[in-house]
């Protein structure tokens, strides 16, 4: 049986990226750094590998683990860098180069900004969804 677990995801003030399992797991923690968002997400992913091989060996059970992410607005954006910010931004009714200060973390979106931008790439996302080729 899965485990469904969140991960958050966030750009730390040193520049760095974090990502951690926010649920409780049975006798260990994952997490996981890097240079970028991809990065410290296979790192966590290489954790939990490493967590399932140290368990085994001790005959210990491990869930298998079902990952939902949760971005803060640097960390999305940098995961997901094929999205063009400045079209986001547009959908969002937010000035491009505001946008962008928030994404390099410059400038800080308050909640009804951040709720504006939740609501352009849930649009994007269903688009996305519903399109083929």
């Amino acid at each position: 049986m899965k485990q469904n677990v969140t991960v958050l995801m966030e750009k730390s003030s040193d520049g760095y990226f974090s990502c951690f399992v926010e649920d409780e797991l049975p006798g260990f923690g994952l997490a996981g750094y890097g240079d970028t968002a991809e990065l410290a997400k296979k790192d966590m992913m290489q954790a939990y590998a490493d967590m399932k091989d140290i368990l085994e060996e001790e005959g210990k059970e491990i869930p298998e683990l079902e990952f939902t992410y949760k971005y803060d607005i640097q960390s999305f954006f940098n995961y997901f860098s094929f999205l063009n910010v400045t079209k986001i931004a547009e959908l969002a009714g937010i000035n491009p180069s505001l946008m962008r200060r928030y994404t390099s973390g410059v400038a800080v979106a308050g909640q009804k900004q951040y709720d504006k931008i939740k609501v352009a790439v849930d649009r994007v996302t269903q688009e996305m969804a519903a399109a083929t080729f």
